[in-house]
């Protein structure tokens, strides 16, 4: 609610003393305002006067002053102040016969009406106006509703200082006039259409929007006020319903009404007559916001973000001088402003335009944060009753600065049908092959089982049609449709084996030959992408000590990252460098001989690897190319290191550079590690939820958190949603505090867990804490549940659990995990709904 107080002064000087009649002011609200008042003072000078206040025939105020002296001026003050609560200017019922235009009137309340449906005889413009008017049978609300905006798109508004109101007939041969004229021509136009209408005079207030508009003019560029004009029109079971023609809008809390009248010679603000002299006129109108309460678009005004902001930065200096290294983040999570009602805002996960408005985000949010990084299209979370994964959209970036990805025209745009076939994939794949120094003769493609969905055909009822067939499970239908229309003999996209010799000294990539029972490579059946369809069940059995995954241990060192320009020439040395064996030796063989000639070749030579494991006798891992929807998809493969994952990039880009194949880029994320920073836009259910990279420090936290609140506002995202009653709600989701370091041995609850043991003992003796960070529900069942709620003898069991934690002394990183997991839970033992989540604090079961 905001309350705002208006000033209005009307100065008369006369250039002698003069003696005045009795003067009219209609400055005081009408009786039916409906914005509230909540005071009013009219001040007149010269002092000596009478004042009577009166109601005219249509029950306006009037103040009839009476000066019984002369004076040389005159001046006419109105203060007041209006309560600016929103005003649905729909909010009525209409009387059943009147729910329909045309509609007539009851006799004696078209009697009660005649002065408001007298007209005037109509020029050749008004009645050519007139004419053109569709009469047929249409929703009354509709009709008004097109004739406002009709007479706003044909009358200029100009501001016009003459006296007086121009004709119907002036102000359509004109095509302009002040917003007094089109209220007459909107007055006369719905008496002559039978509709009972009267002139209004008041005050128009427009305060600034504290945000801009997304779909149209944002309104007001200050806060302003001045005298207005606009119609009412009075409607059975409604009353007197508010027009402005000038703007195109029903009248709400901005339209103050001062007179309503029949005739616009009656809501002059000042009548009255004076001896015949010089006069010059003069009037000052200001609005100023004298109350405000906190809302979602400004929760603080100036004054006490000011205050917040200083208390931010002293903190930064308190963590500072303790040498904490804490670093925080959060989840906050959106919903459409467009549609609240549907599943997918509501309870579902997923839904037809939760994606298209997450790709926008995280676009967005790649433009502010990761002008040089990249999105990736992956998947994410897959819970239990939920047919496949949830998708996940990740923005990653360098934190040296240096890009992942230079030019983003050569990242396809989700939404974008390109025409991209498997010639396409299988071109892109061979030509990358080359440039990692591989076989391009590794390339296999890809068929769905035509054996399997020949069987699923078979299935199906004698009459049904494979395209259209009505299964109750709808995504089988969906899928059978899609791969009957493509073909069973179609191929699906292509797959490279791909993996990187990381430990070598001059680290390469390796590829080989799938070894499958069948001539040719059928995908697991399904649904998802390629790479997550591949049947590595029919490699052959791995060797004994064949090597496995060596991921990064979050605690070793790391060294900087190569230059992007490094890795962009890393080709040259894979191709000048690739070992002669399998085809390229037989090639070699037969232009040079057996012998002849052999030993000529300059191979470049390479020291010795460090402790190099037992390769694989087949390449595990692969890359796959698949075009979709008409859109390359690339498939990342799995990588042990950063540098792998980045050097591939490097190589893909310059690829679709050489080709102009524009691509997607799907598949496995790069491997933990702090050198890269990354926002992630997943779906929650009803929400989407964006989890943001950690701030250092104050300034940080409050770039990162306005940057991702501004750009979800241009997505058509919001943060509120409203009850059948119009109670304001938050949007469900779970709007974590996300607190810990860059990395593991930076953390300080993994440093000095005793500091997380003093929060939880905190937060338990301080319930009002954990009240004032819920939502609507508290309790056992709500979505954070305290430690004491989510197991009812979890606080007995704490006090042990907190005996274990040492005071300020070492401690291994896991035990935090260890003692506290099975405490911080709710009422199913769900670690991610709990007040306090140490899921991604050091859990040795995970990659957290």
């Amino acid at each position: 609610m905001i309350r705002v107080a208006l000033n209005h002064k009307s100065i008369y000087h006369y250039d002698r003393y003069v003696e005045l009649a009795p003067q009219l002011v209609r400055l005081r609200p009408a009786p039916h305002c409906r914005t509230p008042i909540r005071s009013y003072s009219l001040r007149v000078t010269p002092v000596q006067h009478f004042v009577n206040w009166l109601q005219d025939p249509h029950s306006n105020h009037l103040a009839r002053l009476v000066f019984p002296e002369k004076t040389n001026m005159l001046q006419v003050e109105v203060d007041l102040v209006a309560e600016m609560t929103v005003i649905n200017p729909f909010d009525f019922f209409l009387e059943p016969q009147a729910t329909n235009y045309p509609f007539t009137y009851e006799p004696i309340l078209k009697k009660d009406l005649q002065p408001f449906l007298d007209t005037i005889e109509p020029g050749p413009e008004f009645a050519a106006l007139l004419d053109s008017i569709d009469r047929s049978e249409i929703k009354t609300i509709d009709f008004l509703v097109g004739m406002n905006q009709r007479l706003q798109q044909m009358v200029r508004y100009v501001i016009r200082m003459e006296h007086g109101v121009q004709t119907p007939e002036e102000t359509l041969q004109l095509g302009s006039g002040s917003c007094r004229d089109s209220a007459w021509l909107l007055v006369q136009l719905f008496r002559h259409l039978g509709l009972a209408a009267r002139f209004v005079s008041g005050y128009l207030i427009q305060l600034k929007p504290d945000i801009e508009s997304l779909d149209g003019p944002s309104g007001a560029a200050e806060d302003f006020t001045d005298l207005h004009a606009w119609t009412e029109v009075f409607l059975p079971g409604a009353g007197w319903i508010g027009l402005d023609p000038t703007s195109g809008l029903f009248a709400g809390e901005g339209h103050i009404p001062l007179a309503c009248t029949p005739e616009p010679l009656n809501a002059a603000p000042i009548a009255g007559t004076v001896e015949k002299c010089e006069v010059t006129f003069h009037h000052e109108m200001s609005i100023s916001r004298v109350h405000e309460d906190p809302r979602i678009t400004k929760p603080y005004t100036d004054e006490v973000w000011e205050r917040i902001d200083s208390v931010g930065h002293q903190v930064d200096k308190a963590l500072e001088a303790g040498d904490v290294r804490l670093t925080m983040g959060g989840e906050p999570t959106f919903v459409s402003i467009d549609d609240m009602d549907s599943d997918e805002w509501k309870t579902a996960a997923v839904g037809p335009t939760k994606r298209g408005l997450a790709g926008n985000l995280i676009e967005l949010l790649r433009q502010r944060f990761a002008p040089q990084g990249m999105i990736h299209y992956g998947q994410g979370k897959w819970y239990p009753g939920e047919s496949l994964p949830r998708w996940a959209l990740t923005c990653m970036w360098r934190t040296d600065g240096q890009p992942i990805w230079n030019d983003h025209m050569l990242l396809a745009a989700p939404e974008e049908n390109y025409d991209h076939d498997v010639e396409q994939a299988q071109l892109f794949a061979t030509t990358l092959a080359k440039r990692l120094g591989v076989d391009s003769e590794n390339v296999a493609t890809a068929y769905e089982d035509a054996m399997y969905y020949m069987w699923k055909e078979r299935r199906l009822a004698v009459n049904a049609d494979v395209m259209n067939s009505d299964l109750v499970d709808e995504e089988e239908r969906i899928r059978l449709a899609r791969v009957f229309e493509r073909g069973l003999g179609s191929p699906v996209g292509c797959m490279l084996p791909l993996m990187h010799q990381w430990w070598n000294a001059k680290p390469r990539w390796m590829s080989g030959v799938w070894p499958v029972r069948s001539e040719q490579l059928f995908l697991i059946p399904g649904d998802s992408p390629m790479g997550l369809r591949l049947p590595l069940d029919s490699l052959p059995a791995p060797r004994p000590g064949e090597y496995a995954p060596n991921p990064v241990v979050p605690f070793e060192a790391t060294s900087d990252l190569p230059e992007y320009d490094q890795l962009r020439q890393q080709s040259a040395h894979h191709q000048s460098a690739q070992h002669i064996t399998g085809n390229v030796q037989h090639q070699v063989l037969q232009r040079v001989g057996a012998g002849g000639g052999f030993d000529t070749i300059d191979l470049e030579q390479e020291p010795e690897a460090e402790a190099p494991p037992l390769e694989p006798a087949v390449i595990r891992t692969a890359m796959c190319f698949e075009p979709r929807d008409g859109v390359l998809h690339i498939f990342m493969p799995p990588v042990d290191h950063l540098e792998s994952y980045l050097e591939l990039l490097a190589e893909m880009e310059q690829t679709a550079a050489e080709l102009e194949i524009p691509i997607i880029v799907e598949g496995y994320l790069p491997p933990n590690d702090y050198r890269l920073q990354h926002i992630k836009a997943t779906p929650d259910p009803g929400v989407i939820e964006v989890n943001v990279h950690p701030a250092k420090n104050w300034q940080e936290l409050v770039e990162i958190t306005s940057g991702v609140y501004e750009d979800a506002r241009q997505s058509r995202l919001g943060t509120e949603q409203f009850d059948l009653d119009g109670t304001h709600n938050g949007t469900g989701g779970g709007n974590h505090f996300v607190m810990g370091s860059y990395t593991p041995h930076d953390s300080p609850f993994l440093r000095r867990p005793d500091l997380l043991k003093s929060l939880l003992g905190y937060w338990h003796n301080h319930p009002s804490l954990s009240y004032f960070f819920s939502g609507r529900f508290i309790g056992p069942t709500s979505q954070a549940p305290r430690v004491d709620e989510g197991r009812r003898d979890a606080i007995y069991e704490l006090q042990t659990a907190f005996e274990q934690i040492p005071e300020k002394g070492e401690c291994p990183p896991w035990l935090v995990d260890r003692v506290f997991r099975h405490l911080l839970v709710d009422l199913t033992g769900n670690t991610h709904r709990a007040e306090f989540c140490i899921d991604k604090l050091y859990s040795p079961d995970s990659a957290t």
